[in-house]
């Protein structure tokens, strides 16, 4: 495979390893499963226990998961047409999985912080209203 569509996959492979894994670590879809994972994270006797249920909680350590499926899956491989590329895709996969939601996390604290500015400034108007009343 040509190098140049080596990293279009790349870039393509990415969007769902970082759409898996911000959804299941973020979302409220799975927020009681994560709390579950996090409980058990901070209380597990074993040290094993405590980084297998701490994996479901960080986007970073579950895009490690959902990489490794997906190159089992679609048998993506970077430069080297053997394990190495394996292992150098897998890499960069997670790479660019994470720039991704860094910029996903960013834009949406962007947006929460206009959408509280925009209820607090509400809520002083309603304020002012009832003053005049």
């Amino acid at each position: 495979m040509q190098l140049s569509v080596q990293i279009a996959y790349l870039f393509i492979l990415a969007l769902p390893i970082a759409c898996i894994a911000w959804t299941v670590t973020h979302e409220e879809l799975f927020k009681e499963p994560r709390d579950f994972c996090i409980e058990k994270s901070k209380g597990c006797k074993k040290i094993s226990q405590r980084k297998f249920f701490y994996v479901f909680t960080c986007e970073y350590c579950f895009s490690h998961y959902v990489t490794a499926i997906f190159l089992f899956i679609v048998k993506y491989h970077l430069l080297f047409e053997d394990w190495r590329g394996y292992l150098i895709g897998g890499f960069a996969l997670v790479w660019i999985a994470n720039i991704y939601m860094s910029l996903f996390g960013f834009i949406r604290v962007g947006m929460k912080k206009e959408k509280m500015d925009a209820d607090i400034e509400e809520v002083k108007l309603k304020a002012e209203k009832l003053k005049k009343y």
